[in-house]
């Protein structure tokens, strides 16, 4: 049996690297945002009847801010880092092999969680922008529930960086592999 080369063996502990610290950004802008969500409580707040009026914390402000930054590092990170995963048409997303499949479910679901995440955590640290007062009916959670979701955005982006790797080297064993033609006669 064949040794695994020097760059395969890069390869690999890169990829670990690479999820490592995409985990750990994104445990960061998690925990950010969930303690924004408690700076935010903290806050001065007016409660009658079904409305609540509640001044903006700069803590909240700076957390939130702060919890962007680390969860848009760690989804730069994540699509730099690895190997991207090309599907040109739905035929070829079938024909695939599995670990390239779950290489571009990961991918979508992980820009949609950075999406929504990103908006809610921005939305939070805009409600905490304003120089007065924020009066409203709903008890707002928006920062706490985009903190959450960094979580799960760190599990589906390390998810794609290990299957975009395990595709990457599927497509090579396919590659060198291939049947070669008999030589005639």
């Amino acid at each position: 049996m064949a040794r695994p080369s020097f760059t395969s063996s890069l390869l690999k502990y890169r990829v670990y690297v690479t999820c490592l610290v995409v985990i750990i950004l994104d445990v960061v802008a998690g925990v950010l945002g969930i303690q924004a969500e408690i700076a935010q409580n903290k806050a001065r707040s007016l409660r009658v009847w079904i409305f609540r009026c509640q001044d903006p914390s700069y803590q909240a402000l700076s957390l939130a801010m702060a919890g962007v930054v680390f969860l848009a590092l760690a989804q730069v990170v994540t699509n730099l880092s690895t190997q991207f995963v090309f599907v040109r048409s739905k035929e070829e997303l079938q024909r695939s092999s599995s670990n390239k499949q779950l290489a571009v479910v990961s991918l979508i679901i992980s820009w949609i969680l950075f999406i929504v995440a990103f908006a809610l955590l921005v939305s939070g640290a805009m409600a905490n922008s304003r120089s007065r007062r924020n009066c409203g009916i709903y008890d707002r959670r928006f920062l706490s529930f985009g903190g959450i979701l960094c979580f799960i955005h760190g599990l589906f982006s390390v998810t794609y960086c290990l299957y975009s790797n395990a595709s990457v080297q599927d497509d090579r064993n396919m590659n060198t592999l291939e049947p070669q033609l008999p030589a005639s006669v």
